[in-house]
């Protein structure tokens, strides 16, 4: 099993800036390909970033490429989501998940999830 936490969602303006971070125990978290998905009132749970075990392959949805980035820190057992230029588009319930598929945009492919952080972005 492996537990994940996220933190450090909040309220904030368009055009602002925030880091979330995941933080993972249980097992060994470097094993583990990791993923950021979002889900906004009355939608699906949509994809946005994802990095590979060792940190050096990351992707990205269209929606926030350029604007986001996904890194993680092994040694921390932490992923983490900046996300600047944030748009009301952004706001959502934001989730990490952990699973053995590298990059995958499908949340069935996760086998872990956090108990997700609110991201409000107001116009």
């Amino acid at each position: 099993q492996v537990q994940l936490v996220e933190s450090g969602g909040e309220l904030v303006q368009t055009g602002g800036s925030l880091t979330l971070s995941c933080t993972a125990s249980g097992r060994t978290f470097s094993n583990y390909n990791m993923a950021w998905f979002r889900q906004a009132p009355g939608k699906g749970r949509e994809f946005a970033a994802a990095v590979a075990r060792s940190g050096r392959t990351r992707y990205y949805s269209d929606s926030v490429k350029d604007r986001f980035a996904i890194s993680r820190d092994n040694a921390k057992n932490t992923v983490y989501l900046q996300m600047n230029s944030l748009k009301p588009d952004d706001t959502a319930v934001y989730y990490c998940a952990a699973g053995f598929q590298a990059g995958s945009g499908d949340p069935d492919k996760y086998d872990y999830w956090g108990q997700g952080t609110q991201v409000t972005v107001s116009s």
